[in-house]
């Protein structure tokens, strides 16, 4: 998918010095890449039986919803502390210096729904696997891990086994 890749600006030195911030603005103001990443989602989850997507804030929203709508599958969103209005469950994960949490509202799945998680970004995956054992908790069966990007030089994927990742894009290096 190269020409989904030159569709990504890369910025660098962005949010701090030494990293390559992979900006997929460019490639959602492009209707037709844009078309081209939903249509590449969709046809890999298509005949999957899923039933929900769950999708990382914020930007995982995007695609995440967009996939769970062409799925005709309901759409679930995990979010930062505090945001979700009803009652949720929590799971902490490590950052580099401390932790972060993310919530899902306790009523979002039901039990053995066949479950697709989406986020824009695989990096280490510290926050796609938070959300796997949110989903976990609520006793979902997890079909796979869905990603527009991935930084292969970081090695989430690895964190994130068994579960089955798909990515669009993958870059080595920095």
């Amino acid at each position: 998918m190269s020409s989904l890749a030159e569709a990504i600006r890369t910025v660098p030195d962005f949010p701090k010095p030494g990293i390559m911030f992979r900006d997929i603005t460019t490639l959602l103001k492009d209707p037709n890449s844009f078309q081209k990443a939903s249509e590449a989602m969709y046809e890999r989850y298509k005949d999957a039986g899923i039933q929900k997507v769950v999708a990382v804030e914020s930007r995982g929203f995007i695609f995440g919803a967009a996939l769970a709508l062409r799925l005709g599958a309901g759409f679930v969103p995990i979010r930062k502390k505090g945001k979700l209005p009803a009652r949720t469950l929590k799971q902490e994960y490590d950052l580099e210096y401390g932790t972060d949490s993310v919530e899902i509202h306790e009523d979002a799945i039901k039990p053995g729904e066949r479950v697709l998680l989406h986020d824009d970004l695989l990096a280490t995956g510290g926050t796609m696997g938070a959300a796997c054992k949110l989903v976990e908790q609520l006793k979902a069966d997890i079909v796979g891990l869905s990603f527009l990007i991935e930084l292969n030089f970081l090695h989430g994927r690895e964190k994130l086994r068994p579960y089955t990742v798909f990515s669009l894009i993958q870059y080595e290096a920095e």
